[in-house]
């Protein structure tokens, strides 16, 4: 086994008002996280559970970059469609419910000319290696990834 490659990750966050939070990352402008108004929040900014599933995209995205290149995979694009459940009781403070998400639905739709094996491969290395997916993984949700290929339409000139 080689050795480790460890890497620090770090923020700095903020609270605003309410349930508002401006989070830093680096030298970037800063992200605001909030609540809609029926939550307790004024819709500054999307929720941190709403970040988390941006996040699986983002991630999901360098690695589908990096192992496709490794693979020699080819597409001409990538768009994601996700949905987390969550039981509002557990944060609520509700005994035996699950405060983070029930069930998480992660869609990976490509466009590429590649077989439905070559996809399967592609797919099944992302998902065993991308940090997001496995940190919800780890935690017990039940994930729901189905990868599919885009449908191209044809068009008549």
């Amino acid at each position: 086994m080689s050795e480790e490659q460890i890497v620090k990750v770090s923020t700095k966050g903020k609270w605003e008002e309410g349930v508002r939070t401006k989070v830093y990352v680096r030298d970037f402008d800063p992200i605001v996280l909030d609540e809609p108004e029926e939550l307790g929040g004024s819709d500054q900014g999307p929720n941190p559970v709403e970040y988390v599933l941006a996040s699986l995209s983002g991630c999901t995205l360098v690695l589908i970059e990096m192992i496709a290149k490794e693979l020699n995979f080819s597409y001409t694009g990538i768009e994601f469609e996700n949905e987390g459940l969550l039981d509002l009781r557990g944060m609520n403070g509700v005994e035996g419910v699950s405060p983070h998400f029930q069930k998480v639905t992660f869609k990976v739709i490509i466009d590429t000319d590649e077989s439905d094996n070559r996809l399967k491969q592609l797919n099944e290395e992302v998902i065993r290696r991308c940090p997001v997916y496995n940190l919800l993984k780890d935690a017990g949700i039940e994930l729901e990834s189905p990868w599919i290929k885009k449908e191209t339409v044809a068009t008549t000139k």
